[in-house]
């Protein structure tokens, strides 16, 4: 581990539970019965004690996608070619994906980071280039990086959250683009959880069930060949994770150490956040699992996490899609925190005792 990321390490300290309280209390002075908002009152608590102060503000929403290719893609375990990552990467940044389309409807900006994609794209207007290597090594022959490429990656996303930081970002989400990444996910997935391969093993992209078998037995090789430890997340994700994954754990950790919230997205992030929470338990106080996806895995992941989800809307698409909606969410709940009044100032009668 390097100096730099032990130093962010020894930033992130677990929230203040009297500034809970206190946003609590100001939720249960609002003119409504007392919970009554239900899981928009906990968001608003939540951000209340991850920013440190009553009233924060929540104005500019960032959301950091990285992408990066696979190895282990070499053993068909993906429905779609690897030329696809390159060729989303530009739709990116053309503004014609799914996740600008959401992020536009909420008012978020994206930004595109290479972070390992089997592909030079040159010079294009708006690409932040990061790319620790041309994709991971096929993980079910071996390691898919070296230790070093994984802190990298993780360097790569604690300089991202730290440069949306400074640009003014009061949230944080992390995206995703990758062919073939579910796969060193499930194996994350698998590793801290300590559930078999075959429970946390979607189906990734749409393959039938003979190559989900095949997914899984890959994962399996790759497991029984590396044996990686979950007491040792850096060496865990340089046996069979991806520099994306590594990137999305490192935007946790830097979110987390500047007190801003990351809004977690489907099973990618979540297995990002599996690293980031092995290296440091209290990042996931300033975690938000905006949904569960269909992938079979994640739910059992955020169960590991502690982390309860917004919502179901059967999402599988990744790119941070559905971190988007739950930022939409979060500013819902702190605006009820801060915009409605109070029952004293709506000359309203409250709760008789």
């Amino acid at each position: 581990m390097t100096k730099d990321l032990s130093q962010i390490i020894s930033q992130i300290k677990p929230v203040d539970p009297a500034l809970l309280a206190q946003a609590q209390a100001r939720l249960d002075s609002l003119t409504k019965p007392p919970g009554s908002l239900g899981r928009l009152e906990e968001l608003a608590a939540r951000y209340v004690a991850i920013r440190g102060e009553l009233f924060p503000p929540l104005e500019k929403k960032q959301v950091v996608v990285f992408a990066a290719d696979h190895g282990v893609v070499a053993e068909r375990v993906s429905a779609y070619p690897q030329e696809v990552t390159p060729q989303m990467v530009l739709n990116f940044l053309r503004g014609g994906a799914g996740i600008n389309v959401l992020s536009r409807h909420v008012g978020a900006a994206v930004e595109v980071v290479d972070i390992g994609v089997n592909y030079d794209f040159g010079q294009v207007p708006g690409l932040i280039s990061r790319k620790v290597a041309y994709g991971s090594r096929n993980m079910a022959r071996e390691p898919a990086l070296t230790v070093e490429e994984a802190v990298q990656s993780i360097m790569v996303g604690v300089e991202r959250a730290q440069a949306a930081v400074a640009g003014g970002a009061d949230v944080l989400a992390a995206g995703d683009m990758g062919i073939g990444n579910t796969t060193p996910a499930a194996a994350l997935g698998a590793i801290f959880t300590g559930k078999p391969a075959s429970t946390v093993t979607g189906k990734g992209t749409g393959i039938g069930d003979d190559a989900w078998r095949h997914k899984v037995a890959v994962i399996n090789r790759a497991l029984e060949l590396h044996k990686p430890d979950p007491n040792e997340p850096l060496e865990a994700l340089a046996k069979v994770g991806g520099l994306e994954i590594g990137g999305i754990a490192g935007l946790i950790l830097g979110a987390a150490a500047a007190q801003r919230p990351l809004v977690l997205d489907g099973f990618i992030a979540t297995a990002g956040a599996l690293v980031a929470a092995a290296m440091v338990p209290a990042v996931t106080d300033y975690l938000i699992a905006a949904h569960r996806s269909v992938e079979a895995g994640h739910p059992l992941m955020l169960e590991t996490l502690g982390l309860t989800p917004l919502f179901n809307f059967h999402l599988r698409l990744g790119e941070g899609t559905g971190a988007a909606l739950g930022m939409d969410m979060l500013e819902a709940g702190v605006k009820i925190y801060k915009e409605m009044a109070t029952f004293a100032e709506a000359g309203v009668s409250g709760k008789e005792s």
